[in-house]
This record gives C-alpha cells, sequence and structure tokens, in this order.
C-alpha cells in the first residue's frame, strides 16, 4: 500500500490538471509556449500517474476499474465488482 502522502500528491495533481486544463488547451491554440511555461508543473496531465483508487499502487493498474490487479481479484471474488466472475470451463 502507498504512503497517504503518496496518494494525497496523486490527488492534488489530479486536482491541478482539470483546473488548467481549459487555460492549458486554449495556450496550445494559440502556440503561446511562453504562457505555458508560467503554469505550474502539477498543472501538466504528463505527471499523472495511473494507480489503484483503494491502496494507490502504481503498477499492475487496470484503467478500466480502477484498480489494481490484487484489488481487482480480491472484489471479484468477494463479488465487489458487478458483473465480473470467476472463469470456469
Amino acid at each position: 500500500m502507498a504512503k497517504e502522502s503518496v496518494k494525497a500528491r496523486q490527488r492534488k495533481r489530479e486536482k491541478m490538471v482539470a483546473q488548467y486544463a481549459d487555460k492549458r488547451a486554449a495556450l496550445k491554440a494559440a502556440g503561446d509556449y511562453a504562457g505555458l511555461d508560467l503554469l505550474p508543473k502539477n498543472a501538466s496531465p504528463v505527471r499523472l500517474k495511473n494507480r489503484c483508487q483503494l491502496t494507490g499502487r502504481p503498477k499492475g493498474y487496470m484503467r478500466y476499474f480502477g484498480l489494481s490487479r490484487i484489488m481487482f481479484r480480491d472484489m471479484a471474488l468477494n463479488g465487489m465488482i458487478p458483473g465480473v466472475k470467476k472463469a470456469s470451463w
């Protein structure tokens, strides 16, 4: 499980990316790269990392569910994810 500070930092970046998205798009469309340089670094979507919503784990992330593979398996086996069941043939 990731440290709380790492998860909080990620949430802060997500909020900042959403806040500056319109301004960033306008500056990019205008070709004003000097204006883009003045924006905060954490406002760039490139700095975001896909992390599990529950544990903050960065590896083994499943984009569709927003969970790591470990939490996905645990929740699927407990029936907490609708429509997902263990395969058997």
